[in-house]
């Protein structure tokens, strides 16, 4: 399946999972890569997640992941949890997502 395949089955499926009411429908599609990422991360499953990497790579989930699903603390603490452990490799996830969270609060007050 090429980059592009993956690409369009993600937004496949978050369109199926209503991830873009707020799109104009004939725009869904002009989603950005950071957009695709963060509600994968949020809407969708393993398979699809794991996807995610092979379309753009550890790292830029991981900034995705930390930019914009850390920062919202409590609402997101289980799903967090998961990530920083199965994905991010945390051995202690909970004080990792506390490291998270206070690294985003203290840049953006600095």
């Amino acid at each position: 399946m090429s980059k592009n395949d993956i690409r369009y089955d993600l937004l496949e499926k978050l369109k199926a999972h209503h991830c873009f009411w707020s799109y104009e429908p004939s725009s869904w599609n002009k989603a950005t890569d950071d957009q695709i990422i963060e509600k994968t991360l949020i809407h969708l499953d393993l398979p699809e997640i794991n996807q995610l990497f092979t379309l753009y790579g550890k790292q830029h989930v991981k900034r995705v992941w930390l930019d914009s699903l850390i920062p919202q603390g409590d609402y997101y603490r289980t799903l967090n949890r998961f990530f920083a452990w199965y994905y991010f490799g945390a051995k202690n996830p909970d004080v990792y997502l506390k490291t998270q969270e206070t690294r985003h609060f203290n840049r953006m007050f600095a």
